[in-house]
């Protein structure tokens, strides 16, 4: 396969994921949260199908065409490191869904990164909210849910957060 065709089949299996939580999140409240904005072409894709939610992008160095940036209120700028230990504080419980596209290729890198994640993403992460991610997350708080039925085990992940309480 041409890296051409895995980058299409990325991107169809992002968007597939993000539109299956979409739908599901439906009367939650809450806000999503995008881990990293890149140029902007998630963020772009998720306010157009969750038109009345507040998102908010964590992104280190923001290089976004600015039609696909957020504002200021809702820009956090600086790395995974130092933002996500903060996140719970800022916004304790409230998203609703989580978009993380981090992956950069180096298994270590990915695998130091998706653990700072799930030790963090509980201060965050609503109860029930769903996360679409393009690695695994292994968080004993986070249940893997099926894929739609376009996109390849493996290719992008879908979890919801469990309720501690059950």
């Amino acid at each position: 396969m041409s890296r051409l065709d895995s980058f299409i089949r990325r991107l169809t299996a992002q968007k597939a994921c993000l539109e299956q939580c979409a739908s599901e999140i439906g009367s939650m409240s809450g806000v999503i949260v995008e881990l990293g904005l890149g140029n902007g072409r998630t963020f772009d894709h998720l306010r157009e199908i969750l038109p009345d939610r507040e998102i908010f992008v964590l992104e280190r160095e923001p290089r976004a065409h600015p039609d696909s940036t957020p504002d200021a209120g809702h820009l956090l700028v600086g790395s995974l490191a130092e933002l996500l230990p903060t996140l719970g504080a800022r916004l304790p419980g409230r998203a609703v869904l989580v978009h993380s596209d981090i992956g950069c290729g180096d298994p270590e890198t990915d695998r130091k990164t998706t653990a700072l994640i799930c030790e963090h993403i509980s201060g965050f992460l609503a109860s029930g909210g769903f996360v679409a991610s393009d690695q695994p997350l292994l968080s004993s708080e986070l249940c893997a849910l099926p894929l739609p039925k376009n996109v390849k085990e493996g290719r992008y992940h879908v979890y919801r957060r469990i309720d501690p309480e059950r």
